[in-house]
């Protein structure tokens, strides 16, 4: 009667515990299951006891790193590590595992017990954390996309023409499409022209379109890019790279808002506002004598300057977030994140290409990664450190390497300025001291503002 008691006082104990709880017994099968895994699992405690864990728990970390098997090979226990398990409805859920090895009272080892936490909750709240740092499909917390993102409903609401201006790869158009979906022209279409893509000849039909007979293999009317955005938006990418006789008709198009297909008599109205972008400084284009100067002021009514991603390092934790979790939709993986050296190594990158750039670090690592985390290893060659021969430096000091060299080469960049370098390091001017000191970091020979030390 006393160990039925004591049963049922470990089964009241464990079923008012929040967590999900079960045990096993040395032959992995389980004996006991709490309240809060039913729950969290959605499977019975009749249907577990008894049968393997690997039936039950569905967790993605059960056949290559069960946290449990781990516990029992070194007998050391796991705490808060993360899975995804599925429950019995097919569904996805996030948890935090703890485990710990179950002795009898003479020191035998019995079983081993697991608890886990579901974290679905957390997750939406830190997904709806993240929204309020994406505006359509652009994501940012930086100062400087914050804002854009302040501006970009205010311009939407207008009918001006707009010219953004950054280097490639820094998300133009979709800059573009959200000031389109933003505006009162959202019902009607948004037409995109890469303006570099097709020779002059065919970019004057593309934009203009003809009439049948107009040239050789014109054997029926064409509507122009114009004509199909009528009453939405066309975005014309890479103006820049316009010949000098199309840039007279276009501004011909943006003074009067007529268009003239190749073999028409009479020209056509068209409704359609104007977003134009460029990679190139038109401004220099304009004093070489290559880009009209009427034209140019034309596109210019409001201008947008998107910054490069070296300039808006902050944001490229929150990029790599948002991208994971694109590909693994598209690739049907589980993959977490990067692991600290590869965020580090990416963080220090000065991605000449930009956001499309960090796309493609992406892709590849997730082509190469076999596991729920992105090690260094999976990136591109470039990125990847020297191969080291010897076993000394590996651990600790490689990541503290890393860090001297990603500050270093910051307060580097910044000459010197401390306020400036740990902003863009994302921490407090202080503790960019304490990491100065700590890791012995030379003085740069000017502090920032000018002065020689």
């Amino acid at each position: 009667m006393k160990d039925s008691v004591t049963v049922n006082e470990r089964d009241v104990i464990l079923n008012s515990i929040n967590e999900g709880v079960f045990t096993v017994g040395l032959d992995w099968r389980i004996t006991s299951f709490n309240l809060a895994a039913q729950r969290i699992t959605g499977i019975s405690r009749e249907d577990s006891i008894g049968r393997p864990c690997s039936e039950v728990f569905h967790a993605n970390i059960c056949e290559n790193n069960c946290a449990l098997r781990q516990t029992f090979e070194t007998g050391k226990p796991v705490v808060n590590a993360t899975a995804r398990i599925v429950d019995n409805k097919g569904f996805i859920v996030p948890i935090r595992i703890s485990t710990a090895i179950l002795k009898d009272k003479n020191g035998n080892v019995i079983g081993g017990v697991e608890t886990f936490q579901d974290l679905s909750q957390i997750e939406q709240l830190r997904k709806e954390l993240q929204s309020h740092h994406t505006f359509e499909d652009i994501v940012g917390r930086s100062p400087a996309m914050m804002r854009l993102f302040e501006i970009l409903p205010l311009i939407a609401e207008s009918s001006s023409t707009v010219l953004i201006e950054g280097p490639s790869g820094t998300g133009k158009e979709l800059f573009a499409r959200a000031i389109h979906n933003l505006s009162p022209r959202r019902k009607k279409r948004f037409v995109a022209v890469n303006c570099a893509a097709l020779p002059d000849a065919l970019l004057e039909s593309e934009f203009f379109g003809h009439k049948a007979g107009a040239f050789t293999d014109a054997k029926k009317d064409k509507k122009g890019r114009f004509a199909l955005a009528e009453g939405g938006t066309i975005f014309l990418d890479e103006i820049g790279d316009i010949s000098p006789a199309l840039q007279v008709r276009l501004l011909r198009v943006l003074q009067e808002r007529m268009v003239e297909p190749l073999g028409a008599t009479e020209p056509v109205k068209v409704d359609v506002r104007v977003v134009a972008a460029t990679n190139k400084e038109l401004t220099k284009l304009v004093d070489e004598g290559k880009f009209r100067e009427d034209l140019y002021y034309r596109i210019r009514v409001i201008h947008l300057a998107l910054p490069s991603l070296k300039e808006r390092r902050e944001d490229i934790p929150l990029l790599v977030d948002h991208i994971i979790a694109r590909y693994n939709r598209l690739q049907g993986k589980n993959i977490s994140g990067l692991s600290f050296e590869a965020l580090t190594k990416l963080m220090g990158h000065d991605f000449p290409g930009n956001i499309r750039e960090l796309e493609n670090i992406i892709e590849q690592a997730f082509v190469l990664c076999g596991a729920d985390i992105i090690e260094l290893h999976h990136l591109p060659p470039e990125l990847r450190p020297a191969v080291v021969t010897s076993t000394d430096n590996i651990g600790p000091m490689n990541l503290r390497s890393m860090e001297k060299q990603l500050v270093a080469e910051t307060l580097r960049r910044y000459d010197g300025n401390r306020k400036r370098a740990a902003r863009d390091l994302g921490i407090d001017t202080s503790t960019l001291y304490r990491k100065i000191r700590n890791l012995k970091i030379e003085n740069p020979e000017r502090d920032g503002r000018g002065r020689r030390r």
